[in-house]
Order: C-alpha cells, then sequence, then structure tokens
C-alpha cells in the first residue's frame, strides 16, 4: 500500500495576483454579452446553450476523463451535488435570464444584476459562516448606486415608471440561483481538482438542458455562428467557469461575487470599442462607482480571525493522493 500524500487542488499558484481570478472572468463573461447580441437571429438560444457545453464537456474528456474515472468512486459519493452545481451555475441562470430578457428591460436586468454581491453576502453568512463585514456591505451599496445610475443611463427615476414584469421575478430567481451556487460550492468542497468539479458540472449541464434543446427551435452550426458557439464554448465556458471557482476558493463567496458589478462597464467598453456605439457621462460616473464598491468590498483586514479561516479554507480544498 501506498503512502497517501496531500496536494492542492488547485492548479494555478497561490500569488497575490491570484486572488483576482475572478476579474479575468468577468472580462470573458463581458465579451460574451457582445457574442450573445451578435448571435440574435443567427442561433437560437437553447441552441447555443446546448452547443457551448456539449463542445467544452468532449474538449475536456481527454485531459480530464482519465482522472475523472479514477475518482468515480468520490464522485458516486458527491455527484448529487455536482448536478446540483451544475443546475445552479450553468442551467438555471442562463435559461432563466433567456427567458427574463422576453419580458423585462436591459435596465431592471442590469440593477438586479448588481443585487448578487448583496446576496451573495447574506446567504455566505448564512450557510458558510462567511463574516458579514461592513466593508463588504458598503462595497455592494456603492457599487449597486453605480450599476443603478450607469444602465438607467443617468435617470434613475425611470425604474420607477416601469412597473414590475414576470421577467424581474425570473431574473431575481437567476441571480439567486447564481449566488447559491458559490456559496453551495464553498461549503461542500467536494475532494476533487476543479478541473474534475468542472468536467462533472458541465456533463450534468448538458444533460439538462438536453430537453430543453429538444423543445425550442433547433439550429444547426452554421460558418455563420460557429465563430459565436466557439466563443461561448471554450472561454466563456471552460475558462470562465474554473476562474471563478478559483475566485471563490480564495477570495469566497460574497467578495467573488462583487466582480460581477464590472460587467457593464466592461460591456460598455467593449460595445464603443467593437460595435462603434458611443459612451456618455454616465458610463464614466456609474462605473467608477462600480469599481469603487468593489475595491472597498475586497478590503479584509489582516488580522488572526482572516489568517485561521484562510488555513482552514486552504485545507478543506486539499485531497488526498495516493
Amino acid at each position: 500500500m501506498s503512502t497517501a500524500k496531500t496536494v492542492p487542488i488547485a492548479a494555478a499558484p497561490a500569488t497575490p495576483g491570484a486572488a483576482f481570478t475572478p476579474l479575468w472572468t468577468v472580462l470573458i463573461w463581458s465579451g460574451n454579452v457582445i457574442v450573445t447580441e451578435a448571435a440574435f437571429g443567427v442561433i437560437s438560444p437553447s441552441s447555443i446553450s446546448l452547443y457551448r457545453w456539449l463542445i467544452a464537456f468532449v474538449l475536456l474528456i481527454p485531459f480530464v476523463g482519465k482522472g475523472a474515472w479514477q475518482n468515480r468512486a468520490i464522485f458516486s459519493s458527491h455527484w448529487l451535488k455536482l448536478a446540483a452545481l451544475g443546475a445552479l451555475g450553468m442551467v438555471i441562470y442562463q435559461s432563466l435570464a433567456y427567458e427574463a430578457a422576453k419580458t423585462t428591460t436591459a435596465v431592471n436586468m442590469g440593477v438586479m444584476l448588481a443585487l448578487m454581491p448583496l446576496m451573495s453576502a447574506f446567504l455566505a453568512s448564512l450557510l458558510v459562516g462567511e463574516r458579514l463585514s461592513v466593508a463588504r456591505l458598503c462595497g455592494g451599496a456603492v457599487s449597486l448606486v453605480g450599476l443603478v445610475y450607469l444602465t438607467s443611463h443617468g435617470q434613475p427615476a425611470t425604474l420607477l415608471s416601469g412597473g414590475f414584469h414576470v421577467g424581474d421575478g425570473l431574473m431575481l430567481v437567476a441571480i439567486a440561483a447564481n449566488s447559491l451556487y458559490g456559496v453551495l460550492l464553498k461549503r461542500w468542497a467536494i475532494p476533487l481538482s476543479m478541473w474534475q468539479q468542472l468536467f462533472w458540472q458541465i456533463g450534468f449541464a448538458t444533460l439538462l438542458l438536453l430537453p430543453i434543446w429538444l423543445m425550442g427551435p433547433i439550429s444547426p452550426i452554421t460558418a455563420a455562428n460557429l465563430p459565436l458557439v466557439l466563443y461561448a464554448a471554450i472561454p466563456t465556458s471552460l475558462i470562465a467557469p474554473l476562474y471563478w471557482m478559483m475566485g471563490i476558493h480564495r477570495l469566497g463567496a460574497a467578495r467573488t461575487a462583487l466582480f460581477i458589478n464590472l460587467v457593464p462597464m466592461i460591456v460598455a467598453v467593449l460595445a464603443w470599442a467593437i460595435l462603434g456605439e458611443q459612451l456618455h457621462a454616465y458610463h464614466a460616473i456609474g462605473g467608477g462607482l462600480a469599481l469603487l464598491g468593489v475595491g472597498i468590498g475586497l478590503r479584509r483586514p489582516k488580522n488572526a480571525t482572516d489568517v485561521q479561516l484562510r488555513s482552514a479554507d486552504q485545507r478543506a480544498w486539499e485531497i488526498e493522493e495516493p
């Protein structure tokens, strides 16, 4: 019998800059917003949703499949948790957001997206025991004000005149699902590498999306939509979720969720650079407040309690390797 040794599951070195891996995630997600706009009328939402995860799953098999098979006993003990994570983080949020867009405005969706860090903070405090610090709450509130100003084009009063739509309720459920994903990922600490966790989550997401694809209008992959599908499949479905999981591991669910508030600002810059859309003063003011809020929320006092929490988190994300 061989002697077991303990190894961290994170593939990246624990450098100070690595703590900001969620920033790479939001950069990729922001690019995917542009892809989503370009995909309108070229490929159906249900088709690009299935294709992106299916391609990502197939691409992972040569690199992760062998290790996943070797750890099948661990998988059999945690498959329900992995299925729940795949459903929350990769199916429910995406599907409900597409449906919400049919009956609500982009302004409302942008504002409700800004609720995710605050929702994550409360859920993390309730389920994981993350400290609900004043800095975290203030950061979320400042970012929320900035995104309200940005998404309303500098006229927050317009939010009061639109009324409440069915899509608003769907968007709230979607945000709750995504917030719960981050909290449960941290709480469960499944003893598999991040790549293997991602592999199984994507596999379950693909299975769950299959009936939705069969019920909706099916679009074939063509030369026109292939680049959009590949961007959604590789950077958005493989790299972004991995960086997001690394961020949750290193920063916690609530602090990682703060980076979501940078998406509208980055999208505005990309739309200006790629699509030729105009930038206005409200982009600078709202985006600046969102960035300030993220900076405030990321502050963590250096004390013994935090060192102990980080040590406990590191132990929770380690596995024994034969």
